[in-house]
């Protein structure tokens, strides 16, 4: 493998880690459903301390994952990509998959 490859791989890496949090993952579906949030009400719905939200935020914004926009004390995240909601789609399936698969497994054990 080339090493451009390898970063392409690597890049990928990061964003995958940038979402690897229940918080962030509520955080993301937040602004994929309901548009921008400001800082306080994502703290409100994470249920941690605004610092602590923050962070959070500050990750997924180096990944490219937010935008954020200041208005005056207040501070404003967004998505940047839309399609982050059908990467969220293929990981359903995939945990769908695998709870019908473990169904079938606990059906033979039983039978």
């Amino acid at each position: 493998m080339n090493r451009k490859q390898l970063a392409k791989y690597e890049a990928r890496a990061r964003v995958i880690k940038a979402m690897a949090h229940p918080a962030r993952l509520i955080i993301l579906d937040e602004l994929a459903e309901h548009g921008e949030r400001c800082v306080c009400e994502l703290t409100e719905l994470v249920g941690t301390d605004m610092s602590t939200v923050s962070r959070h935020l500050s990750q997924l914004k180096h990944a490219g994952l937010v935008a954020d926009e200041k208005r005056g004390t207040m501070v404003f995240y967004r998505l940047r990509v839309k399609c982050l909601m059908s990467f969220f789609s293929c990981v359903e399936d995939v945990l769908e998959q695998n709870a019908a698969e473990h169904r079938e497994l606990v059906a033979l054990e039983i039978a």
